[in-house]
């Protein structure tokens, strides 16, 4: 019988090595060709020069990266990733708890209107809002427009990211928590506060992790919705590709690497989650 079980055991390893040999082929190997060409020059010698090239692109130092192009990219990049975000995590958490706390019998049809949006085609979605924002009269309008219309299609196309990890966390909140802490006398609100928003975390962690990291890279959207006239560091690693500057393009997406690293970090992705009834009994 313990023979059984180890044959068994060893059977399931085995079926892992699909997967391992994916994110080798299409994972490792890509990170490690851009870490090669962002620290070696054309004849394959390691090198600096592309890092200093980053970091003093205006010639005049590390002082001078402040005010250099690169580093305005940067920043409107996490500006506008960050905006994104709340606004999507103001929007999703309350249309998540109402879906969660519905009476219908049947709350995936609710949820399913939020979904549907992604079934369209991605560029479709998008030039229909640059068609909006024309009709509107404020498509490429101004520099603080393009921001703002950027902002507005980076929430369009991402909420339901934030939306689906949010209502997921909260629909398998046990209700006897709840109850326990209207026995206790405590008010809806506070209720909420010590309860739901603890015990929910780890649905905003994932949809803060689904929207902030993409929402910086994805430059598709600020092409379409202000005439290319934002870029943000995703377009920037583009048009050196593009540009056949490699060594460029490998280095600054490195530094992009470093953002999703902090990202992650900051929002306690490393973490192992904890189990969600045994974290419960203390909140109150």
């Amino acid at each position: 019988m313990t023979e059984t079980k180890q044959r068994l055991h060893f059977s399931r390893k085995l079926l892992a090595i699909p997967y391992a040999l994916f994110l080798l082929a299409f994972v490792i190997a890509p990170l490690l060709i851009v870490l090669y060409y962002a620290f070696t020059d054309d004849s394959g010698k390691f090198t600096l020069y592309y890092m200093k090239m980053f970091f003093n692109e205006s010639g005049e130092g590390l002082k001078g990266f402040f005010t250099s192009y690169n580093f305005k990219t940067i920043m409107r990049s996490l500006f506008i990733s960050f905006m994104s975000t709340l606004v999507c995590l103001i929007i999703a958490y309350p249309v998540a708890y109402i879906i969660a706390h519905c009476k219908l019998k049947n709350k995936s049809t609710l949820l399913l209107l939020f979904i549907v949006p992604m079934w369209v085609n991605f560029v479709l979605r998008i030039n229909a809002l640059k068609e909006l924002f024309v009709w509107l009269g404020t498509y490429n309008k101004s520099e603080t427009w393009n921001v703002v219309n950027t902002i507005i299609g980076m929430v369009y196309d991402f909420l339901p990211f934030m939306i689906l990890p949010i209502y997921t966390t909260i629909i398998k909140i046990d209700k006897s928590y709840l109850e326990a802490a209207k026995d206790l006398g405590a008010t809806p609100a506070k209720a909420f506060l010590k309860v739901t928003l603890p015990l929910s975390k780890a649905g905003i962690v994932s949809g803060i992790s689904m929207v902030f990291l993409p929402s910086m890279t994805n430059y598709v959207v600020s092409n379409y919705l202000t005439f290319r006239n934002v870029k943000i560091i995703g377009k920037l690693i583009d048009d050196y590709f593009t540009g056949d500057l490699w060594h460029d393009g490998s280095f600054i997406a490195l530094i992009l690497l470093l953002f999703m690293f902090l990202a992650t970090w900051l929002t306690g992705g490393f973490e192992e989650d904890e189990q969600t009834n045994t974290r419960g009994t203390s909140l109150w």
